[in-house]
């Protein structure tokens, strides 16, 4: 499962607002960044095969079956600082995170069991 606090929630119908209605969330993992994979997040019309689909807080999300074993259990958050806004992203899956917030690595467990 994946969860959405109340504040990224907020951001995301903010940001979908200024697009087409009735996109979709998609959510998904990406090889690369600073520490291995990045989180990729993107508006989407189209389920594609094997993709998850679930509601949360009146978002439909989707996930790719690839990018579901790296983000199952995350919550997603927004807030505010001194620095600017941002998605906070709070994955059980990483085993470390780069300072920026947006790239982590994973246990070589979970690359090999994927």
């Amino acid at each position: 499962m994946i969860n959405l606090t109340q504040a990224a929630t907020s951001e995301i119908q903010r940001l979908r607002s200024k697009q087409q209605s009735n996109l979709l969330f998609r959510l998904a993992v990406k090889p690369g960044g600073c520490s291995g994979w990045y989180y990729d997040m993107s508006f989407d019309e189209t389920v594609k095969p094997g993709d998850r689909t679930f509601e949360c807080h009146g978002i439909s999300v989707i996930v790719d079956a690839e990018s579901w074993n790296y983000l199952n259990g995350l919550t997603l958050d927004y807030s505010e600082d001194l620095m600017g806004g941002g998605f906070r992203f709070h994955n059980p899956q990483a085993s470390a995170t780069c300072g920026c917030g947006n790239s982590f690595s994973i246990s070589q467990e979970l690359v090999v069991g994927g």
